[in-house]
């Protein structure tokens, strides 16, 4: 009951908002003297990139008139971003570097709050899940696919979870705060997603800040009901030459395990049933995962060079940095079942008996319990890094910084395991790995960019590993405007990961050798941002791939695979109409082995306008995904991993979301209908993305940001 009052408030709060929004006089009066907050989303119009600079422009004239005392003393961040109310970065862990990154404050993209439908990137056309906020999902791209060496199991939920390089620290010359909320579905089978982040700052280089969110639904089917909260805890300091970035994470999965449908003709037949009384697979099975991560990583600069009076940064002097980071990160999962509860009744029609059912039973081995499991089992990290960073002349010369380092892995892992039952005890396995790494890169004024990087492991578990590889990036400008070309190549050859060769557990038990995998890849990109227009494609061959087959028993492919991958992404302006455009291409030569749809895209047409000019502005749109057919991964409950079925493709139905969104000052609003082209436009009903995973029916979606500078 205080779940239901809290939407109800919460809901009625933003109805209220919404009412308050049209009132276009109190509009215009408090739009006066008001500015928008800065960042945006990957991708955003010109407009709100002009917006942007007129922010920055106001708060250059704020900043000379405080004129603080103490001004931000950092190497790593340039005059751009000083006059900057609130910017935000990620940072390395195995080099003294840092990447600026946007903060998502505007109207552009607001509609795609699905994280397994992010990060918005032009090769992005979206990924198979589970249906349901707070369920698994997989890249459709191949080439975003993540490859998780520690605990894999936790691959499923990436695009939910927080790691140290994905962690974003702030700087903020007033405190900042970003709120947002989304719900959608009746009290039964509701969707909600709760997101806070608050930063500040202690003194112009060293601050904190706290990021939380919590996604989930009480499930639109059967046993479905999932929740995933994710917690970030971050301090930083950049100063003149030391920096230091430690932090706190901690990630929590709690889903419960359907196993899919058990008729998927109850989905595709025309008949009137509520979902929740569609039978499933698995009716008490559950997953939880919880991670805890502890990071630092500092570095102390030495300048080469006498600096000039007054200057507060060493990034344009010739400079060696020396480093250290740590970093302990513990993984545990926990499935159980009951042996009742994975007993289904599964259609088998005939002649004479058209209703015939026949008891199944999804998993076909009890090794240890036949009644009920309870698989517990865990992986924790110690990483130790020391690096040095050269700066033979300044950050953004042609060799802008040399960098080597040393490290040390020490990975436990934690299982009960056959002779465990014997001698009572329970002692992880433990591995070390010595690693060498570098690199290199530079630039040539805003015309070159280049970089290249070394990871080996000489001894150690992971004896023979290694990865090189490199980019550069060259640009030319017409009127002042970029066009790049961009390329990549990457080798890797890396050992087995250690739950792929070995498990115990109630369902599954296995013990293997494989070879080492290897991939080669290389990548080309051309982006014409004034057109707003990116292509590209990419090509790997891998060799010795390992995957989970139609048993979910991981095996290793001993030839090569080749996978290619071509993209677009191309929108086109007419007033206030935009038509964005995505599309992916790709080719597998074994499909067993690295499944992957011929086609895919993601359009999103909106027409967008002021309301109030200078205070409200609006969309109204419609977004689309859609695949071909292919073989879709299926998912496997008790060891959470996605493996490859061969049983039934998927794919070849259009998913249509219908939304209005808006932007006034500092809020934005959202109202969506998911899933509006359900039972529609004669589309036949086979809505499936994964294997036996329906996606949801039509539910109308609503939620809110909302950003302080206090």
């Amino acid at each position: 009951m205080r779940i239901r009052r809290t939407r109800i408030s919460v809901l009625l709060v933003t109805g209220l908002m919404l009412a308050t929004l049209f009132v276009s006089g109190a509009a215009r009066e408090e739009a006066q003297g008001q500015f928008p907050p800065t960042g945006t989303s990957e991708f955003f119009d010109d407009e709100e990139e002009e917006e942007e600079e007129q922010d920055t422009r106001r708060m250059a004239r704020d900043s000379a008139r405080r004129a603080d005392r103490r001004p931000l003393e950092s190497y790593f961040f340039g005059s751009e971003v000083y006059v900057k109310e609130v910017f935000a970065w990620n940072a390395s862990f195995d080099f003294n570097e840092v990447r600026v990154v946007r903060i998502d404050t505007m109207i552009n993209n607001f509609q795609v709050n699905y994280p397994f439908f992010r990060p918005f990137v032009p090769n992005d056309t979206g990924s198979a899940i589970q249906g349901n906020l707070g369920g698994v999902g997989v890249p459709l791209n191949y080439f975003l696919r993540p490859h998780y060496y520690n605990f894999a199991f936790a691959q499923g939920w990436d695009g939910y979870n927080f790691f140290p390089g994905t962690v974003r620290f702030f700087n903020v010359k007033k405190p900042f705060t970003l709120f947002s909320y989304f719900t959608s579905g009746g009290i039964s089978n509701y969707e909600e997603g709760f997101y806070i982040t608050h930063a500040q700052n202690i003194t112009p280089s060293t601050g904190f800040n706290i990021d939380y969110q919590s996604q989930g639904t009480r499930g639109f089917y059967a046993a479905s009901r999932a929740r995933v909260k994710n917690l970030s805890l971050a301090f930083n300091h950049t100063g003149k030459r030391y920096t230091v970035h430690a932090g706190y994470i901690y990630n929590t999965v709690q889903n419960r395990e359907n196993g899919g449908i058990v008729s998927e003709a109850s989905i595709i037949a025309e008949r009137e049933e509520l979902p929740q009384n569609i039978r499933m697979r698995l009716t008490d099975a559950r997953n939880k995962l919880k991670n805890n991560t502890f990071y630092l990583v500092q570095s102390y600069g030495v300048p080469l060079q006498r600096l000039a009076a007054g200057e507060n940064t060493i990034a344009g002097a010739s400079s060696v940095f020396v480093g250290h980071s740590i970093q302990y990160t513990r993984w545990h999962k926990l499935y159980t079942d009951t042996r009742a509860g994975t007993i289904y009744l599964y259609p088998t029609p005939t002649e004479t008996d058209p209703d015939a059912t026949e008891p199944r039973e999804f998993y076909r081995d009890w090794f240890f319990n036949q009644y009920a499991t309870r698989d517990s089992i865990g992986e924790s990290q110690l990483a130790n890094r020391a690096f040095i960073q050269i700066q033979p002349f300044d950050r953004d010369a042609i060799v802008g910084t040399i960098n080597a380092g040393v490290g040390m892995d020490i990975d436990k892992y934690y299982m009960l395991r056959p002779h465990d039952f014997i001698t009572g005890s329970r002692r992880p396995e433990t591995n070390t790995s010595l690693l060498v790494y570098g690199s290199v890169d530079g630039s040539f004024r805003r015309y070159f960019d280049w970089n290249a990087d070394l990871v080996f492991h000489p001894t150690g578990h992971k004896s023979g590993e290694l990865e090189v590889g490199g980019e550069a990036a060259m640009s030319v400008f017409v009127k002042d405007r970029p066009i790049t070309l961009s390329g990549s190549a990457r080798f890797t050859r890396c050992v087995p990961v250690y739950w792929n060769e070995r498990l115990v557990s109630n369902h599954f038990l296995w013990s293997n050798s494989f070879d080492k995998e290897t991939e080669s890849r290389v990548s080309a990109r051309l982006a014409i941002p004034s057109w707003h227009l990116y292509i590209g494609g990419a090509h790997s061959v891998v060799t010795n791939k390992v995957y989970y087959d139609e048993h979910a028993h991981p095996v290793s492919h001993a030839g090569a695979v080749n996978v290619t991958g071509l993209y677009a992404d191309k929108e086109f302006r007419f007033g206030g109409f935009c038509l964005k455009h995505r599309v992916l291409l790709q080719w597998s030569t074994q499909q067993e082995v690295i499944p992957v749809p011929l086609a895919s895209a993601y359009l999103s047409y909106f027409f967008e306008f002021d309301v109030v000019k200078g205070a409200l502005r609006a969309r109204l749109g419609v977004d689309c995904r859609y695949n071909t057919r292919y073989y879709a991964p299926g998912w496997m409950p008790a060891t959470a991993v996605f493996f490859n079925q061969r049983e039934r493709e998927v794919g070849e139905y259009p998913l249509i979301d219908v939304f209005v969104s808006a932007k006034w000052k500092r809020m934005r609003i959202l109202i969506k209908s998911e899933h509006f082209n359900e039972n529609m436009f004669g589309i036949p009903r086979d809505y499936f993305s994964l294997w036996r995973y329906p996606l949801n029916g039509r539910v109308l979606k609503v939620g809110f940001s909302w950003a302080f500078y206090d």
